[in-house]
């Protein structure tokens, strides 16, 4: 069908051709030339060059008419493709030999608009396959067939001059039959010389070769055409060309690959180190490293595709060692500051004991001597002085501290060292006055190091809650129920309870993080019923997992946070004094440098990483913290050390609010409040560690001997353990939250008003459960897959509305910009695609093998302009590029949720991975076509061929980034397997409908496959032109188009990367 309209479009032009010709070339009419005289050369090269320049002032006519403007699709510049086609100046050999051939008589031999018609009419009369016969007319049919009816042969008009415009009627023209002219062509069926192209007369183009045929004896056909000589006819010889088309069909017109010719009569075979590819006017130089042999139709390039891999290779070798050693240089410097300072606050230390020690020693002996001398004058031991003097020279004998000339601020110290000695000062200062007041009270000098060290009093936040009930939308089940208290500012306050009791639930709802529940009540925060969103800033949440990225370090991790978190008015120096504390406080010195590790990469142990986990949050120094079981997995000392570093926060005013299970007494004694959760979220306590034993023992349940208290009331809260009462005292399980309500004055349930009395509130818990599942119980299978649809769409609307709800900041805390966090964001995921070195090797030695095996087997054909290996191309890249961008976003979604709920910028994580990839976008493509172009070897370029692919890889980077956000990690691999076959097997089928254009326009593939084959259509001129014009038209290609190609790709990349960052903000995890 696409062969069928491409010939259709050439009658139409071919037959206004000649309408607008009207008789240009008319015989006699040649400046008063004789037509006798054109055996002189002189006469001849005169009369050839008016006939010429009248053929290119009709084509100037014509080139500018709306004809030529039908075949815009498949041509470009137009006074371009007419030099590259049939631009015969130089040479016009052909043509003076037709004219001495035919006497003058040349345009009495060409077709007539109706012979035109009549000819293309009949070519195309079957649209299944295109006939090389025409059906019987004027001229040539069953009871007249001259010989100019025979392929190769054509007659004149005689003594009359035919009538180019009228199309209805054809001339007699049976006169003077003779073999076509060297250089033209004479169909079969046609008495004419036929006028192919669009613009020109009637001579073949540049690239073919129409040389008078000869007969071959042992075949009978006239080569090198594949006609035979009619029978019958005693002088009939091989007469020139009979049929111009498309390869398949008129292949033996072209000029054969491995020689070029530079005329249309002309063919030269190929010399030694050029090559000659089909069609060609002329030979090209071979490059340098290739092998060229003598009729050579292709060059092999190879050796310059394993000279670009190599580069690369090289190139990223280099890359990626110089980044490795820049950044292992900066740690072994940050690491020598940091020692050094260490070593010389450590120093200082010592120096400042030994005075503090020398000073003790002679105020003692002072003492002595004047209690035994009291009438005499003592002057302090000299040797004394003197034994110390060397260590501690420079040290103010008041403060016990070296004399300084002048006090350095913070903000102005600079360098690492003077950083690191100034950090490490503070702390050593804060652990000296610790251990100097720890006889008086276990951490009160924490208060006065902290005062010492010039720590910024951190805003202080109280939360209230009152009689907070939170209920789960689908089930109608109660996750929590009237609670109340407080939580206050400077205390840590342990959260208990049996497995279910809605300790994380609590935690949530005081965090704002619940989802799909509906809540009542009031929290208070600072007494004003405010969002908790508008504190984010300053508070920190601390997950039950240990959601850290395992492919930092320790140090990297805790300075990611401080760098993004703290404020942006914090000088560096301090920002070093609060990393080096945290580090310092969770015992993670000695593993600071170490990965993290993953699954697949083992790396710290588990309770160094839970410290890590914890400290992504202390080093934002916050107002409020909350933690989700921050001891679990962790060992006796460790979780010593994790409180000891939370009492320190408290002592600064934080308000600490942590999940427990089962806490050693000697844990439980350093917590100050205590909230024991029952059955159903109810509240059994709420107040200080100290006095609950004492609150518990007026209930009649007393702790055994040699028994955990926390264990044992959280087994008396399950029901496990029967408590032991007093005498006269009862109570179960079931009755301690309604105790605790009424002993506090807080206003009970309805439903637990009516149940007052002990056994009443046995009754209620044994039938409360089956209440709440009473209303779930009568609905049928299509009300409950209602109200589970209507839950999830409500749940999402809450995810939706959490996260763009925009709340008033009330932190007063001004974190760095947007613009800043993108560049720490830069930083962080370029050391951890550094580390990921060998995975993306791999990806690229895929890509290699791909581009080697596609290009040896699917070498670019001349016929199809390569769409098979491009099709192939599109398919390979496609999915190889999807399977590897996935990763940027379905690895790290736990990650991204938790530093976007602390209040960093999702913008800035986002573009940040975008244009890490950007790297790999560059890179690929010149990878894969490394092996490709060089082995396939199309007649595009190389730049061309890079410019479409990389277009691509960019559209289909983005396409991976939406799969990976939206879908989990199965289905999006799944899904960027199938999306590249599919969709570029629809792109290839033919558009015979309207819905089928439509549908293969809006496909990726489709623009990529295009640009690919307009790219390398591009260059096929001359002879190619019919070849040319007929596949793109078949196709629905436009040589226009590339541009467009290209834009749509790169829209379609920049929009589904809007989307993906659209689900970024809009999905979370339930």
């Amino acid at each position: 069908m696409g062969w069928l309209r491409v010939k259709e479009v050439c009658i139409l032009v071919l037959v206004q051709m000649v309408l607008v010709q009207c008789q240009e070339i008319a015989v006699n009419d040649y400046n008063g030339i004789n037509m006798s005289q054109l055996s002189d050369p002189t006469v001849m090269n005169q009369f050839t060059n008016i006939v010429y320049k009248r053929l290119s002032t009709l084509t100037e006519h014509l080139m500018n008419s709306q004809i030529a403007q039908k075949a815009t699709f498949c041509i470009t510049d137009q006074e371009e493709e007419w030099n590259k086609s049939f631009n015969y100046s130089s040479n016009l050999d052909f043509l003076s030999k037709c004219i001495a051939q035919t006497q003058g008589d040349l345009p009495k031999r060409l077709c007539t608009a109706a012979e035109l018609k009549f000819y293309f009419t009949n070519f195309i009369a079957s649209k299944k396959s295109a006939v090389s016969f025409l059906k019987p007319n004027t001229n040539c049919n069953s009871t007249t067939w001259v010989s100019g009816c025979e392929p190769g042969w054509a007659c004149s008009s005689g003594l009359s001059q035919p009538n180019f415009t009228d199309s209805q009627e054809m001339p007699a023209r049976t006169s003077n039959c003779q073999s076509c002219c060297e250089g033209f062509f004479c169909p079969q069926g046609l008495t004419c010389m036929i006028r192919y192209d669009l613009w020109v007369f009637a001579a073949c183009p540049l690239g073919s070769y129409c040389p008078r045929a000869t007969h071959n004896a042992s075949t009978g056909l006239c080569d090198p055409y594949m006609y035979q000589l009619p029978p019958g006819y005693q002088n009939h010889t091989c007469g020139g060309a009979n049929i111009w088309g498309d390869v398949n069909r008129g292949g033996s017109m072209f000029c054969s690959a491995g020689s070029y010719c530079p005329t249309n009569t002309q063919e030269i075979p190929c010399a030694g180190r050029h090559y000659c590819l089909m069609g060609s006017t002329s030979e090209k130089p071979c490059y340098r490293l290739t092998s060229c042999d003598p009729n050579s139709h292709r060059q092999n390039i190879s050796q310059y595709g394993a000279m670009l891999i190599v580069g690369i290779s090289v190139i990223l070798f280099i890359f990626y060692n110089c980044y490795e050693q820049v950044i292992t240089i900066r740690e072994k410097r940050h690491a020598r500051s940091r020692e050094t300072a260490v070593k010389s606050v450590k120093e200082n230390a010592r120096a400042q004991a030994r005075w503090l020690a020398a000073k003790d020693t002679i105020a003692r002996r002072a003492r002595e001597v004047s209690r035994s001398f009291s009438h005499r004058v003592v002057h302090p031991p000299i040797h004394e002085i003197e034994e110390h003097h060397d260590s501690f020279e420079g040290v103010d004998p008041e403060t016990g501290e070296r004399a300084r000339k002048k006090k350095v601020k913070a903000k102005h110290i600079g360098k690492d060292t003077q950083m690191f000695r100034y950090a490490y000062s503070q702390i050593e200062k804060e652990k000296t006055q610790e251990q100097h007041h720890k006889d008086a009270s276990t951490f009160s000098a924490v208060i006065s190091s902290a005062m010492d060290a010039g720590v910024s009093t951190r805003p202080t936040i109280e939360i209230a809650v009152k009689d907070l009930t939170v209920t789960l939308k689908h089930k109608k089940r109660h996750l929590l129920r009237s609670v109340n208290g407080e939580i206050l500012p400077g205390r840590i306050t342990a959260l208990m309870g049996q497995s279910g009791a809605g300790k994380t639930t609590l935690l949530s709802a005081l965090a704002g993080k619940t989802v799909g529940c509906s809540i009542t009540g009031l929290v208070l925060i600072n007494g004003k019923a405010v969002s908790i969103a508008s504190y984010k800033k300053i508070v920190g949440f601390v997950p039950q997992d240990d959601v850290v990225h395992g492919n930092l370090t320790v140090e990297e991790n805790i300075w990611f946070s401080a760098n993004c978190r703290l404020s942006a008015d914090l000088p560096k120096a301090d920002k070093v004094l609060v990393v080096e504390r945290v580090i310092e406080s969770l015992g993670l010195q000695p593993v600071r440098n170490s990965l993290v590790g993953t699954v697949e990469k083992r790396g710290i142990s588990g309770g160094q990483r839970k410290r890590v986990n914890v400290g992504l949050e202390l080093v934002m120094e916050p107002s409020l913290l909350f933690l989700d079981e921050p001891t679990s997995g962790l060992d006796s000392s460790s979780s010593q050390l994790l409180l000891r570093a939370l009492r320190r926060e408290a002592l600064e005013g934080v308000n600490i609010c942590l999940v427990v299970h089962q806490p050693s007494y000697s844990l439980f004694n350093m917590f100050d409040d205590l909230i024991l959760l029952a059955k159903g979220g109810l509240t059994a306590y709420h107040g200080a560690v100290s006095d609950v034993e004492h609150y518990f023992a007026n209930l009649g349940i007393r702790v055994p001997d040699h028994i955990n208290p926390p264990d044992y009331f959280i087994d008396v809260l399950e029901g496990m353990v029967k408590p032991q009462t007093s005498s006269g005292v009862s109570v179960t399980y079931e009755e301690l939250p309604l105790r605790w309500m009424l002993h506090k004055g807080y206003p009970v349930p309805p439903d637990m008003q009516r149940n007052t009395s002990e056994d009443g509130v046995s009754a209620m818990h044994g039938t409360s459960g089956n209440q709440e599942n009473h209303s779930t119980e009568h609905l049928s299978f299509g009300g409950e897959l209602w109200q589970n649809l209507k839950y999830r769409v409500e749940a999402q609307f809450d995810v939706i509305r959490h996260n763009f709800l925009k709340s008033h900041d009330l932190s007063r805390r001004r974190t760095p910009r947007v613009v800043v966090q993108y560049r720490y964001f830069v930083g962080r995921i370029a050391k951890q695609r550094l580390r990921e070195a060998r995975i993306q090797a791999i990806d690229y030695l895929i890509l290699l093998l791909a581009g080697a095996c596609l290009g040896l087997i699917a070498r670019s054909g001349d016929e199809s302009f390569g769409m098979g290996g491009y099709t192939y191309t599109i398919i390979a890249t496609s999915l190889l590029c999807k399977i590897a961008a996935l990763r940027t976003f379905s690895l790290d979604k736990l990650e991204y949720r938790r530093e976007r709920a602390s209040g960093i910028s999702s913008l800035a994580h986002f573009v940040a991975k975008d244009t890490i990839d950007h790297f790999n976008t560059l890179i690929k493509p010149l990878v894969y076509l490394s092996m490709f172009y060089f082995f396939s070897n199309p007649r595009s370029t190389f730049l061309d061929n890079y410019i479409v692919l990389l277009c691509l890889v960019y559209c289909v980077t983005g396409i991976a980034y939406t799969l990976a956000i939206f879908l989990e990690p199965g289905p999006s691999q799944l899904c960027s397997v199938l999306l590249p076959v599919v969709l570029t097997l629809l792109s290839t089928q033919p558009k015979d409908s309207q819905f089928m254009k439509i549908l293969t326009n809006m496909c990726y593939p489709s623009w990529a496959l295009e640009a690919f084959i307009v790219s390398n259509a591009k260059s096929y001129h001359g002879v190619w032109l019919i070849q040319r014009c007929g596949a793109l038209l078949k196709a629905g290609y436009s040589l226009h188009d590339w541009n467009l190609c290209i834009s749509l790709l790169m829209a379609t990349g920049a929009a589904c990367r809007a989307l993906a960052f659209f689900g970024m903000l809009v999905l979370q995890k339930k």
